[in-house]
């Protein structure tokens, strides 16, 4: 079974679960995307052992946290991501982030100022994409499959129905983890409750989007679907559109099209790595300057 040194943080009235690695004098920070907590880093981490001091968390309501009543909000989440690293990390930062991960990273990066040395967005589907023009029916419809599931994941045996492939770039042991956690009763709630924090809030995202981050960003998409349907591979094709329009309306940033599925961190984790120890150089390069 994955055993790794963690701890419990109060921010903001709330839990989170944090765990520290590695060494050295920068720090690099981990956020999930939807459904998913700090085992999801874990390819990752090993890779960057002597590179920073790395930082994985689970956001509140997750199971090792305790539960949140009432419901999420983007805001909600970025202010708990900004509070946690006031907390835990004592020097300016890159952050690193996932998926659904990348409106909280952005969010927290305009309170973060200049303390975040370097944004890393991998796979993150900004708000200008039009899979969020019925973002209500896709998350009412996961919704319903997701509050079965949540009865189902009572019944240990069950959960690697629910989990996908998750021995594809994962060991044994953080798979465990992960269906112990992620896939439970719990764990499904809260990603019922992140989606809908999603839905809740991407009309306003999109109204106001986040201010360009005033650091370095790098931006990683994935250049494949799972799986090798029409209307998959027209979405990966957008979704990658878009995170190049993004990238060309920011001051400093590179777009890269990653050979992976939605879970880079999984299949390519040697690309975030290399891409962190990038930023963590044009970080020291400009501050040199």
């Amino acid at each position: 079974m994955r055993d790794v040194p963690g701890r419990l943080e109060a921010v903001n009235g709330r839990s989170v679960y944090v765990e520290e690695s590695g060494n050295g004098e920068d720090w690099v920070v981990f956020e999930s995307g939807a459904g998913a907590g700090r085992t999801c880093w874990d390819p990752v981490l090993p890779l960057l052992p002597d590179t920073a001091r790395l930082v994985a968390y689970d956001r509140a309501g997750r199971p090792r946290t305790e539960p949140v009543a009432g419901a999420l909000s983007i805001d909600q989440m970025a202010d708990d991501l900004v509070a946690m690293t006031e907390l835990v990390v004592p020097r300016p930062f890159v952050l690193v982030a996932h998926s659904m991960g990348g409106l909280v990273a952005r969010r927290a990066a305009e309170r973060l100022g200049s303390r975040l040395r370097g944004l890393l967005l991998v796979d993150p589907t900004p708000e200008t994409s039009p899979m969020y023009d019925d973002w209500d029916a896709r998350v009412a419809k996961a919704d319903r499959m997701m509050a079965v599931m949540q009865v189902l994941t009572h019944v240990r045996a069950l959960r690697r129905l629910f989990a996908g492939n998750l021995r594809a770039g994962y060991s044994p042991d953080t798979c465990q983890t992960i269906l112990d956690e992620d896939f439970t009763p719990a764990g499904t709630a809260q990603t019922r409750k992140e989606l809908q924090a999603v839905a809740d809030g991407i009309r306003d995202v999109r109204r106001l989007p986040p201010a360009p981050p005033a650091c370095p960003v790098i931006v990683l998409a994935a250049a494949r679907p799972v799986r090798r349907k029409p209307h998959e591979i027209a979405f990966v094709a957008s979704a990658q559109e878009h995170d190049r329009l993004y990238v060309q309306s920011l001051p400093d940033a590179r777009f890269e099209a990653v050979d992976s599925a939605h879970l880079v961190q999984a299949e390519r984790p040697q690309v975030i790595a290399a891409s962190v120890r990038e930023l963590l150089a044009r970080a020291e390069a400009h501050e040199a300057e």
